[in-house]
């Protein structure tokens, strides 16, 4: 298919980077939609999404409705005489209105092998459920919940030390070229796309706060999941001594300890171990309260103190008994 006018509608980083990849291909993006600019940092300034930044920078004219279920943002949209409406981590539910719009309707980049993961977490979902792959899935949106038909799909390893982050930026670079894939052969994918299939078919509820805290008594390989799953967004923690110790790189190992979980069992220049169900966890990175992130080593040689053998980690403020 030749060049096509489109819109593009998302908001995070990983949206603006398929952003940025349309903008450098031959298919033309008249606007862009994109949440509110919301308050960050400490002086909860309001700060502009990455992909507004993005679309500012290139020119682009930016409209940031709460809603695209009023009249105007409808309207404008029509104006636009759309080939196809792109959508990547909009964050806003698109109504049949809107999905009918486009001459080619909208399409979506969603960051999982659909139907497994539907929903806003797939990328921790797939860490933590310990999925050896995940992917890219181009689907074709209808009014349902990551439901519509699948027009192309391309699959991404998924690595035993992967964090979210890491793991984040291989489906970004698979989801850009995917994208790109499908609009340049959207006339032959839309003749024959895959239906979703129920069997199989899982959610990604977006991760609560309380999935973070660790359970020592969990296995090692479990907790580093956990760990790995939260890196960037929802870092894991424990408490050891009443404070609040955020987990951020570790290795499961398989040395049993008789020892209650999450006792620390062993401890070296770089490390320490923790007793876990039934293994321990090699634990190298860490961030203390009101600090920055710290590897061990460094924290060792300043406070040599800090992770004695059978010092107990806690799953609250209170000290264990």
């Amino acid at each position: 298919m030749g060049k096509l006018r489109l819109c593009f509608a998302g908001t995070p980083e990983f949206a603006a980077a398929h952003l940025s990849a349309l903008l450098q291909s031959s298919h033309e993006v008249v606007a862009v939609f994109t949440q509110p600019d919301r308050p960050a940092g400490r002086g909860r300034k309001l700060l502009a999404s990455p992909v507004k930044q993005i679309a500012v920078s290139h020119a682009v004219p930016v409209f940031q409705s709460g809603t695209l279920r009023s009249e105007e943002p409808q309207q404008i949209l029509k104006n636009l005489q759309l080939d196809v409406l792109v959508v990547v981590a909009y964050g806003l539910i698109l109504p049949q209105v809107v999905l009918d719009i486009p001459r080619f309707g909208c399409i979506n980049v969603h960051a999982s092998l659909l139907p497994r993961w539907r929903g806003a977490a797939p990328i921790e979902r797939a860490i933590l459920a310990g999925d050896k792959e995940t992917g890219v899935t181009i689907m074709q949106m209808d009014a349902g919940l990551d439901t519509g038909d699948m027009l192309y799909r391309q699959s991404v390893n998924i690595d035993t030390t992967d964090t979210r982050v890491d793991l984040e930026a291989k489906l970004q670079r698979s989801g850009e070229q995917a994208l790109l894939y499908t609009l340049d052969n959207l006339a032959k994918l839309r003749k024959a796309p895959t239906r979703q299939s129920e069997e199989g078919a899982s959610y990604a509820e977006k991760l609560q706060k309380a999935e973070s805290l660790v359970n020592w008594e969990q296995s090692a390989e479990a907790i580093n999941r956990t760990i790995r799953a939260g890196i960037g967004r929802s870092p894991a923690y424990s408490f050891l001594e009443g404070d609040r110790l955020r987990l951020l790189k570790a290795t499961p190992s398989p040395d049993i300890f008789d020892a209650a979980p999450g006792t620390i069992v062993d401890a070296g220049k770089d490390y320490f171990k923790v007793a876990c169900q039934t293994s321990s966890l090699r634990i190298t990175s860490v961030q203390l309260p009101g600090k920055k992130p710290a590897s061990v080593r460094d924290l060792s040689n300043s406070r040599p103190a800090l992770f004695p053998i059978s010092k107990q980690f806690s799953s609250s403020e209170a000290l264990p008994a």
